[in-house]
């Protein structure tokens, strides 16, 4: 973390050590089964400290998500000038893909599976990571232009990541080797993103005159 002082570092690991413990009590017992006086009293802090870092005990667990608020805002901010946003969103995932990252879904490591069926088996967690999707929407849309078109192409875009995302993980939590799966992945995410830029033609030309998804709206860069 070069750049970063001593009190942010110090800071980020509470947030890192005090949602790893917490989910790992949910993981054990349930998200339901745990309160958050019960994690408070497991990190060593007090419930009033543990609020602070975290507003809703469902913020405990989707503190993973944190990092990658704005990841798909950042791939845009940095690719080459006059590239395709959709193509390096495009190239983003698909390397994720390569890796393995959990958060495509591709994995098939024991403590990621067993994330993904909590998440996706607590109503209330579910409703909670939409919020984080739409603050990536969000975040897209602003490194789009933030007009009416880059919302439209922002929700979009995160949806499909989404939806490749869990199929992803669908199949992999139900049995199949990730080699198995990999090959129809890949093939997907080629598929789902050349339909994005097929239906969404207009991003990479604007970005490229530099009026990012401007549409109608007169905006400027």
């Amino acid at each position: 973390m070069a750049g970063i002082g001593l009190r942010e570092r110090k800071k980020r690991q509470m947030y890192q050590d005090v949602s790893d413990i917490a989910i790992g009590l949910f993981l054990a017992k349930g998200f339901d089964a745990v309160s958050v006086a019960e994690v408070a009293a497991a990190a060593g802090i007090s419930k009033p400290t543990l609020f602070r870092y975290f507003p809703s005990k469902e913020d405990l667990v989707l503190h993973r998500f944190a990092d990658h608020e704005d990841e798909a805002a950042r791939v845009v901010r940095t690719a080459v000038p006059g590239a395709s946003p959709i193509g390096a969103l495009r190239r983003h995932f698909l390397d994720g893909l390569t890796r393995e990252d959990p958060v495509t879904g591709l994995s098939a490591h024991p403590q990621v599976l067993a994330f993904h069926r909590l998440l996706y088996g607590t109503p209330s967690l579910v409703a909670r990571a939409y919020e984080y999707q739409q603050r990536s929407e969000a975040a897209l849309a602003g490194a789009l232009g933030d007009t009416l078109a880059a919302r439209l192409a922002a929700g979009q875009i995160i949806a499909v990541q989404r939806i490749l995302a869990q199929e992803n993980w669908r199949r992999i939590a139900a049995g199949e080797a990730v080699e198995a799966v990999r090959e129809d992945a890949v093939a997907a995410a080629e598929g789902a993103f050349g339909q994005l830029e097929a239906v969404l033609p207009r991003l990479g030309a604007e970005r490229a005159g530099g009026n990012v998804a401007g549409g109608s709206s007169g905006k400027t860069r």
